[in-house]
């Protein structure tokens, strides 16, 4: 339909708007007859008849099959849609595709410029520069605040039992508190779950990273469902160590290489720091603990006077860099680096570098959810999983390591 809405229908339908809730409602309702009416044709045009025609003779005998209802979000809160089915399973809507649950491209659009570090100011701006539309600084902010509900529900969802290998790491973020802008530390777990797949946990904000806060999110973690750890990958934050084995007694603590040698790295000067490297590789990638700790010593022979400290990191560690030996190649190749979590905070980053304080902890918190989700759509299975869990098998045993995973 066309034109003006005849006034008489138009009077009758807003007969009983008296507020700007009722206009929402209102137009709620008016959205979701729209949207079941164009999915009902778009099954006609599929199936080639309308409803309660008859298909034309010789035609093929695919039919209307039920319908499935699901909720999908939008600028004006969720509304209910109606899908179609066809009998031969080969309808694919256009207006709500499956497993979409937002509703429109502007939403999506805001909400990846949002990830992006933009405020809602800057978003509202960018689109009327792209795309020529003025849309209104309240409605970005209802469809990012739209954002906190997802967090939530992501939040508290009930986890795996067992999670393979996890990664514990902390980012620092800036956010006003009245007045007054504090650090935060977003911590960050990574889970490689037990068909090789990536998952973030969770991320939990606090005024610091320490042992103390790391013990509660593990808590957490075992609350919602995890039962088992193999291994936990983390930095060499003090304490953090006996915070994981206190709630997962079987698990192996394993400090980041990366971190290691990054740490050790700060000492060194420029010139000489090519030949460190290649000494401190030598440690990291030797076939044994004994190979290890021999090229350790040759390190503190050969640096250790110029660049004592860098050999104190590796001292100072080694008691948690000691069980990364014992695994074969296929382990090593996923625990040697922290490369998933560090290309998932270099992209967390990226995100919100622009927006270098942060009006309050939900504002970081959906930040950091919309960069996980957009970081996530990239991600992959871990090459060689299956050698890998057998691994996991032989040196953990069944009794831990399910045998159909």
């Amino acid at each position: 339909m066309t034109g003006k809405v005849n006034e008489a229908t138009l009077e009758a339908l807003v007969a009983g708007c008296r507020t700007p809730q009722d206009v929402a409602a209102l137009y709620q309702q008016m959205l979701q007859r729209v949207i079941d009416r164009s999915l009902s044709a778009e099954l006609d045009a599929h199936l080639g008849y309308e409803r309660h025609e008859k298909p034309l003779e010789g035609a093929r005998t695919n039919a209307r099959n039920g319908s499935t209802k699901k909720r999908v979000k939008g600028t004006f809160g969720e509304v209910e849609v109606t899908t179609p089915r066809d009998r031969a399973g080969s309808f694919e809507p256009q207006l709500v595709r499956k497993r979409q649950t937002r509703l429109g491209d502007f939403e999506d659009k805001i909400l990846a410029l949002y990830a992006r570090g933009m405020s809602t100011r800057d978003i509202e701006s960018a689109l009327v520069d792209l795309y020529g539309v003025t849309v209104s600084h309240d409605v970005v902010a209802q469809v990012t605040d739209a954002v906190l509900d997802e967090v939530r529900a992501w939040q508290e969802r009930p986890l795996e039992a067992i999670y393979p290998v996890i990664w514990l790491d902390g980012l620092v973020l800036k956010v006003r508190h009245g007045k007054q802008v504090t650090n935060r530390c977003a911590h960050v777990v990574l889970g490689l779950n037990l068909r090789g797949e990536k998952e973030v946990l969770g991320i939990w904000l606090s005024e610091s990273e320490g042992a103390k806060f790391w013990a509660a999110v593990l808590s957490e973690l075992k609350t919602r469902g995890v039962q088992d750890i193999y291994i936990a990958c983390m930095d060499g934050l003090k304490g953090l160590p006996e915070a994981v084995t206190a709630l997962f007694p079987k698990t192996l603590t394993q400090q980041c290489i990366v971190h290691l040698v990054r740490a050790s790295m700060r000492y060194v000067a420029a010139k000489d720091m090519k030949a460190v490297a290649a000494a401190l590789k030598r440690i990291y990638t030797s076939a044994t603990i004994e190979d290890a700790a021999l090229e350790l010593d040759a390190f503190e022979e050969a640096w250790g006077e110029k660049y004592r400290a860098a050999v104190r990191v590796w001292r100072n560690a080694w008691p948690n860099v000691v069980p990364f030996f014992q695994f074969p190649p296929e382990i090593r190749k996923i625990t040697y680096t922290t490369n998933a979590i560090e290309s998932l905070n270099m992209t967390m980053r990226k995100y919100t570098r622009n927006r270098r304080i942060f009006p309050n902890d939900e504002s970081a918190m959906k930040s950091l959810y919309l960069a996980i989700r957009e970081a996530s759509k990239r991600w992959r299975g871990v090459h060689h999983w299956k050698p890998a869990m057998q691994v996991f098998q032989i040196l953990f045993g069944e009794e831990r390591v399910p045998v159909s995973a």
